[in-house]
């Protein structure tokens, strides 16, 4: 078996009034992302990330929107599935390195508790798990704060 790497991305709209959820953690702000989920964009990237990495497709693939069984779920719980497809092919974690791009609210006092919960769901040392953040300097969907955006790369292997 071999390593291999897989990257994903997500963007979420965000609305007033809707929860903010990144990285599993429920974030307080006027303004929250908008999804049939939970709109989770950061999880959402890294469970496409581990689904490419192993060939398994995308979490459209095994998460359609069109589905009532995944309406509002915690998108915890597709984490949770996802890697029990990475450990059926017989892979497991190297490491997960990942971005988030969001005006608002400032993301840094938080990135800790984000490690912590993507962690205790994967079964990997919140060591392996950098997250990162960073706006769009006022441009674009994320700059105007209509949106937010997430990137993630993963290493996968025996």
């Amino acid at each position: 078996m071999k390593y291999r790497i897989g990257f994903g991305y997500d963007v979420h709209q965000l609305k007033d009034g809707e929860d903010l959820i990144l990285g599993g953690v429920h974030l307080e702000h006027y303004r929250g992302t908008v999804g049939h989920s939970d709109a989770d964009a950061l999880v959402h990237a890294v469970c496409d990330a581990l689904l490419g990495a192993a060939n398994l497709g995308d979490i459209g693939q095994h998460f359609p929107d069109t589905s009532a069984d995944f309406k509002n779920i915690d998108s915890k719980l597709l984490l949770k599935e996802v890697i029990g497809l990475i450990h059926k092919e017989g892979y497991n974690i190297g490491n997960i390195d990942c971005t988030v791009c969001l005006e608002k609210p400032k993301l840094a006092p938080h990135i800790d508790a984000m490690k912590d919960a993507i962690s205790k769901v994967l079964g990997i040392s919140s060591d392996d798990i950098s997250i990162k953040a960073t706006t769009n300097e006022k441009m674009g969907f994320v700059g105007r704060e209509d949106g937010v955006a997430a990137y993630a790369v993963v290493l996968i292997g025996p």
